[in-house]
């Protein structure tokens, strides 16, 4: 087992990770920006380092300082949470030259799933189902326009590289795709530095349902059952839940076995989520996740499987500490994304939070760094925490739910605490009908207010 962690990551995810690490009695080194000085995580940790400025990139991305935090402290593994270098293969890679462990999957894994294009290839291969769409990468109008005529309109084109709704269109007819296809290209050059796309055929009303696996790179795999995602703006997740209300158990198994065979096929190490749309009772590969997802604890919820301990664990060299069959779904779990932003206009909401109450009981968890003092700096994500409630099914669950979005108090910022409220009496939402498009047409018909 390791000695002492360093949590390259800031926020919930920073004090996530360091709760993990403190209950399997490791040490733990905090690394923060200028701007993340008095962040929780960095009072709550044993060790502490600055790395840089307040911009990410100077911070958080700098890859020289996380590595000089890793030798003055004596750091033996990393934790890279979510987003920032979480996903960047050559940052593994540097840690295992410097026999430094990474608490994730292979550099090589990182790189293939990284990849949307190689990634689509890998899970055909591997038997995953996939969204009929080109074979590789396409840089000719000419040739998506007979890609396209293959798989039918409309089409949705990708940046190879992308994330995040970056360098995503859609095509509903012949006439739309070249200004399409030049404009995705544009924005994948711009905002990935590289103008790679690919094509698929588009879904009019999918769900986003993801499958959470757990391998420990010996060739054994299982998975913890599905999330459903769909609740989504700009491509960004808002809500999710567990089990999903559109799913029944042969589904779920079916699905789930199928990426479990196909992980322990390719060997892969760690936590992983394999994301797929769902539309008529057929799933489509979108992209798999080589890292802890944001909404990890509605599985944890459901299961009562500490994933980030799981992570640990198998990092250090252990084997899955279960089996299939020893995985059990319990009840209905549901995240809110707590965000400091406008309800309604989504502007972001720095500034510092002047009173501070989170809601409590049975059933109730909120992953979340801030506390009454503390100030949201404007440089990063506007996540500031999560409201995560189970209960013994999802009736139960969504009244717990919107008692909790009542109890829960945050002021001297904007958040969508208030969305949330009005979502949970929504009747498309009390049952389970929604699909990725429903909320941006919701906030649509309800024009922003002050």
């Amino acid at each position: 087992m390791f000695s002492k962690i360093l949590i390259a990551n800031r926020g919930e995810i920073a004090l996530r990770i360091l709760r993990a690490a403190k209950e399997l009695g490791i040490a733990t080194v905090a690394v923060h920006s200028t701007a993340d000085a008095n962040a929780m995580h960095v009072r709550l940790a044993d060790e502490s380092v600055c790395i840089g400025p307040p911009a990410a990139r100077d911070s958080y991305l700098n890859i020289p300082s996380l590595m000089a935090a890793c030798e003055i402290t004596g750091a033996d593994a990393v934790h890279p949470g979510y987003g920032f270098l979480s996903e960047n293969a050559r940052f593994a890679e540097i840690l295992e030259a410097h026999k430094i462990g990474f608490i994730g999957p292979s550099s090589e894994h990182i790189r293939i799933m990284g990849d949307k294009i190689e990634a689509k290839q890998t899970a055909r291969r591997l038997g995953i189902p996939v969204v009929p769409g080109s074979d590789g990468g396409v840089t000719d109008p000419v040739d998506a326009k007979r890609i396209a005529a293959e798989i039918g309109y409309p089409v949705l084109i990708k940046a190879a590289a992308g994330g995040g709704g970056r360098g995503m269109k859609v095509a509903r007819r012949e006439d739309e795709l070249e200004e399409a296809f030049q404009t995705a290209r544009t924005e994948a050059r711009n905002a990935f530095g590289d103008d790679a796309v690919y094509m698929e055929k588009y879904l009019e009303k999918p769900r986003h349902i993801e499958i959470q696996i757990l391998g420990d790179g010996k060739g054994n795999a299982i998975h913890l059952g599905e999330r459903d995602c769909s609740l989504q703006r700009r491509h960004q997740k808002v809500l999710e839940e567990a089990p999903s209300p559109a799913l029944n158990d042969e589904q779920r198994n079916r699905i789930g076995s199928v990426c479990a065979n196909a992980m322990a096929e390719l060997k892969y190490s760690g936590v992983g989520t394999i994301e797929f749309l769902y539309e008529n009772g057929e799933f489509y590969f979108i992209e798999m996740n080589t890292r802890l997802q944001v909404e990890h604890p509605v599985t944890e919820m459901i299961t009562r499987i500490d994933l980030v301990n799981e992570q640990i664990r198998i990092a250090s060299g252990g084997e899955l500490s279960m089996r299939q069959e020893d995985i059990h779904l319990s009840g209905h779990a549901i995240e809110c994304r707590i965000n400091a932003e406008h309800p309604r206009t989504f502007a972001p909401s720095p500034g510092k939070i002047t009173y501070y109450h989170p809601p409590g009981g049975l059933g109730v968890r909120v992953d979340s760094g801030v506390y009454a003092g503390y100030s949201i700096p404007p440089h990063y994500d506007s996540l500031i925490g999560k409201l995560i409630v189970h209960g013994r099914n999802r009736v139960e669950c969504m009244m717990r739910l919107r008692r909790c979005l009542d109890e829960f108090v945050i002021d001297g910022i904007e958040t969508t605490i208030p969305l949330f409220r009005d979502l949970v009496d929504n009747q498309d939402i009390a049952n389970g009908m929604y699909d990725i498009h429903w909320l941006e047409k919701y906030l649509a018909a309800a024009p922003a207010t002050d």
